[in-house]
């Protein structure tokens, strides 16, 4: 054991490199309550303190520009998917520590809804029927209380995120009532003014996460660029800023979705792993590393350095 913390320490005290990380919401407690996504805000705040400690952290301009240190670990904080999270917890912690991050967020808001739609289907995998039927679809909630159709076993999830936002409305409407006002934290998105003063802040640059938060790759070539387009534009017109760069939701992209992200006018394309061979010669695309809910923040931190979590 005291080989394997000397090991650790020597990899948190001369690791090299460079690694953006992917955050998405914080909560005060029962961060595994919806989702393994989230972590609460004290841990969030042990993150900072040990990369304040050990790395250079860095934006996602400095990052793009290579401004690398040469002697610590570089870091650059991204979060995903609009949480008004981030604005109540996030930000001031930022603004605390004076680290910079990015943050990735959708058009919901300006399509009238405060809530994702696979959080929706989050919140009803806990409070939801033991059943439903969706256009003429009998699903059934198993064990692990995730919804599957009750003749093929396919999971709702799966179903809902090959189809366009026409395609989640109507399950939005049938489980939206169950989420719950006291749960908000874990679901609510950030309104038009929370974005306009998170973006205010000279430590945040904002970017886009799609328009409906839908699998990019999953719809036409046209449909995704228009819906980059529009993400791109309502953002734009909540801060006054340019926005350039995107976040493709759920990492997943295809050869068109860069071509019409391109197009569309990013030159900063967020992927998690890269998906196809040649991504890596692409100077407009760059991976990202997910934090783990489940370790302690020096092992997060240890893991970022490493790239893996094995």
């Amino acid at each position: 054991m005291a080989m394997f913390l000397g090991r650790k320490s020597l990899v948190l005290k001369e690791g090299k490199g460079a690694r953006i990380l992917v955050y998405h919401g914080l909560c005060k407690k029962d961060h595994l309550r919806f989702n393994s996504l989230f972590i609460t805000k004290r841990m969030f705040e042990k993150h900072l303190q040990l990369y304040n400690k050990y790395c250079h952290l860095i934006s996602l301009d400095d990052y793009y520009g290579e401004q690398f240190s040469k002697d610590r670990f570089n870091i650059c904080l991204s979060f995903d998917d609009g949480f008004a999270n981030n604005h109540s917890y996030v930000l001031p912690l930022l603004e605390q520590y004076e680290i910079p991050a990015v943050f990735f967020i959708t058009g919901i808001r300006q399509a009238g809804y405060d809530v994702l739609w696979n959080d929706v289907l989050a919140i009803a995998y806990r409070y939801g029927p033991d059943k439903l039927i969706l256009k003429n679809r009998k699903f059934i909630k198993r064990k692990d209380r995730k919804y599957v159709d009750a003749g093929s076993g396919e999971l709702l999830a799966d179903i809902l995120r090959a189809t366009d936002f026409a395609g989640k409305e109507q399950m939005m409407e049938v489980l939206g009532s169950f989420k719950d006002r006291a749960d908000q934290e874990y679901w609510l998105q950030m309104t038009t003014e929370q974005i306009k003063q998170l973006s205010a802040s000279k430590w945040v640059t904002i970017g886009s996460h799609g328009y409906y938060h839908n699998d990019l790759a999953n719809l036409p070539a046209e449909s995704a660029k228009l819906e980059m387009q529009q993400s791109r534009q309502f953002l734009e017109d909540v801060t006054g800023k340019e926005v350039r760069a995107l976040a493709f939701p759920y990492g997943s992209y295809s050869a068109e979705t860069i071509v019409g992200a391109k197009e569309a006018g990013f030159t900063r394309l967020l992927a998690t792993d890269f998906l196809f061979p040649s991504d890596g010669n692409d100077t407009t695309l760059r991976e990202r590393f997910t934090i783990n809910p489940f370790i302690s923040s020096i092992n997060q931190l240890h893991a970022c350095i490493r790239g893996t979590y094995t």
